[in-house]
This record gives structure tokens, C-alpha cells and sequence, in this order.
């Protein structure tokens, strides 16, 4: 006769059945709680201990503990229970006091809190204050930089130009104009150092200077396509070259009306550009607000082509900068795609009164 004390049955439901089935095959359960999960499902089949340890490679006691504790538990018995772990060493209080001291103090000889600094000063360890400023989203020891413009007209070249944006009008182009000017042709002292496993390229810190020129640019909203010309200067004259280059390349269909995006530099509002637009009285310009440059979206463009092709090269002339950058626009414009602008004028306007509040010299 078989020995041992009679071990109760392991009955499932078709719900528990299904569940431990999930848990047994699952990728993404632990692999504790899918071999807890065979265990029951294979006394639920009618073997017993031994065979089901023999089956699953694993001890007796095993075996014993998870079928007991199914039977007492059910399915939330697999389920491991929250450890309690060592007794809480940091006070609220001295949470407190971390975050207060961060946000309304600045170290002695210092303008930010590092770790170090803020260990010191309250007499914890550098582990315990990284953990409190992670828990409440503080970094010291970065900065960002803001712009409020000051414009009076702030909300409504805001409005009319987003209005573009989400909301173009029928039977009309939309071109951003900007110019990026200054561009530096930047020659390294010594050769670079290639990209190799483990190893980032490499350049020298300093540079040679060999000349500059200016990139004149028009994005189109709705394509993407741009429209770009280097000029050695940064005058009127070059920006109404431009102007007629743009109205030579582009496709007008008969009624078309043109909208211009750009800012309010000097260059834009000459006796010549202004005679020049008179006489094309399909064209209409809006003019982004003071220090509002970011609402053209040509500057997206002009970002994407200094961190792919400028920042990183070396120009031994001029004329090789202005080849590259060619080169870029030649590869942008053969398959562009635009720019998405999401942000409504209401939601850009909440923003900027939300810095206004905290700013209490803003001029708004």
C-alpha cells in the first residue's frame, strides 16, 4: 500500500485552469511564478508529488509548499507576497529639507546643488539625496534658456500665423523665409579621427577659420520642399535676389495667392523690397513677433542642416561649405517630407503666460 499522509486533490476551475495556463506560457511572466504555475496544473492532471517534482526537475518540499499553498490560497497564494524589508531611515522631515534647501538655496561659492554639495550640507549620503531628487523630478544641475518676446502685437502675430499653419487658406502657398547668416566654414587644426567599436570620432578643440556665408531659405508648409541659395553677403540686394528666385521657381497657378512667414529684420522692409512687393501683389507677409523667431518653421530646417551636415564637417574654403549645403538641399528636396506643427494658438498663449506668472519683470 503507498505510504505517506493522503494529499488532497487539486481541482480547477475553468477560469483558474485558463489563468495558470496563461501564467505557465506567458514570455512575460517570471519564471518563479510560470514554474508555480506547472506545478499546480500537473496535480491537477492526478499526479502526485513525486512524480510531479520528477517531472518539472525540481525538489519534493518544492512541490509540497505550492500545492499546499494553492489549496489554502488559490491562485493569489503563487503570487508572492510584498516583502517588508528594513525599517525606513530618512525621515519626512529630512525630505523636506533636501527639497527645500534645492529649490529655495544655493550652495556657498556655487550657483547650483551638486549631489556632493547637498550630502554635505545635510549630513546624508550622495545615494540618498540622488534617490529624493529622482522621486520628485529635480535636476540642479541642468539649465535651459527662455525668450519672452517683447512685442505688443505678441498675441496677434501669434494667432495669425498659427492660423496658418493649422488652418491655410484655399488656393494659397505658404513659404517660411529666413536667412541663416554667418555660416562659418571651419577647418580642424589636425585630421579627424575616424569612428571605430568603442571609440566616437574625434576631432581637435580648435579650428581655422576660412570665410562665411549666408544661406537664404523658404520652406514650403504643405511639402516640405525647400528653396535655398548661398550668398557671400547678407543684404537687401541678396534677400531680394532671393525673393525673385522664389518667385521664378515656384509653380503659380492663376488666382494663387503667396503667404510669407519671416521676421522682422531690417533687410525685409527696404524701400526696394517694398517697391518689389508692390508690384507682386499676390504676396502677403507675416511677420513672426520680436525674439519669435521659433514660430518660423524654416528654423526647424535650418537645425537639421547644422546638426547633419555643418556642425560635424571641415570646410577648407568657402565654396566647399557652400557645396555640402548644396548637397544637403539637393538630397532634402528629393523626397521632403514637412514639418507636423501641432500647437494651437491657445495652447503656445497658456505657456507663455505660465512663464509670465513666474517671471515677475516679463513686460507682460
Amino acid at each position: 500500500m503507498p505510504g505517506g499522509r493522503p494529499k488532497l486533490p487539486v481541482v480547477l476551475s475553468v477560469d483558474e485552469r485558463q489563468k495558470l495556463e496563461v501564467w505557465a506560457r506567458r514570455p512575460k511572466s517570471t519564471q518563479r511564478l510560470a514554474t508555480r504555475a506547472k506545478i499546480i496544473l500537473a496535480c491537477a492532471d492526478g499526479q502526485d508529488n513525486k512524480q510531479v517534482a520528477a517531472r518539472l526537475g525540481l525538489t519534493l518540499p518544492m512541490v509540497g509548499k505550492w500545492r499546499a499553498r494553492f489549496l489554502e490560497h488559490r491562485l493569489n497564494g503563487l503570487v508572492d507576497e510584498p516583502r517588508p524589508g528594513g525599517p525606513r531611515k530618512i525621515t519626512d522631515a529630512q525630505v523636506e529639507d533636501v527639497v527645500t534647501r534645492t529649490l529655495e538655496s544655493r550652495p556657498v561659492a556655487a550657483t547650483h546643488w551638486s549631489n556632493r554639495s547637498m550630502a554635505q550640507a545635510t549630513g546624508m549620503s550622495r545615494e540618498a539625496i540622488g534617490r529624493i531628487w529622482r522621486a520628485f523630478g529635480l535636476k540642479p544641475h541642468r539649465t535651459e534658456t527662455f525668450k519672452l518676446s517683447t512685442d505688443p502685437f505678441f498675441v496677434e502675430k501669434v494667432r495669425d500665423i498659427v492660423g496658418l499653419y493649422l488652418n491655410p487658406p484655399d488656393r494659397a502657398i505658404i513659404l517660411c523665409i529666413d536667412e541663416k547668416s554667418q555660416v562659418q566654414a571651419l577647418d580642424r587644426t589636425q585630421p579627424l579621427l575616424p569612428l571605430a567599436p568603442g571609440q566616437a570620432e574625434r576631432h581637435t578643440h580648435d579650428y581655422v577659420r576660412n570665410g562665411t556665408t549666408s544661406l537664404f531659405a523658404a520652406l514650403n508648409v504643405a511639402t516640405g520642399a525647400v528653396i535655398g541659395e548661398c550668398y557671400r553677403r547678407h543684404r537687401h540686394q541678396e534677400f531680394l535676389r532671393f525673393l525673385k528666385l522664389v518667385d521664378s521657381t515656384i509653380t503659380k497657378a492663376p488666382g494663387v495667392e503667396i503667404h510669407l512667414v519671416m521676421d522682422n529684420y531690417g533687410t525685409h522692409k527696404t524701400p526696394a523690397v517694398k517697391r518689389w512687393l508692390l508690384r507682386h501683389p499676390e504676396y502677403h507677409l507675416h511677420f513672426t513677433p520680436t525674439s519669435g523667431s521659433w514660430l518660423n518653421q524654416v528654423e526647424r530646417f535650418f537645425a537639421e542642416i547644422t546638426e547633419k551636415q555643418i556642425r560635424r564637417g571641415a570646410f577648407r574654403s568657402v565654396k566647399a561649405l557652400e557645396e555640402a549645403i548644396k548637397e544637403y538641399l539637393k538630397h532634402h528636396n528629393h523626397d521632403p517630407k514637412p514639418f507636423v506643427w501641432t500647437a494651437d494658438a491657445d495652447l503656445i498663449l497658456s505657456r507663455v503666460e505660465g512663464v509670465c506668472k513666474r517671471t515677475p519683470v516679463s513686460g507682460h
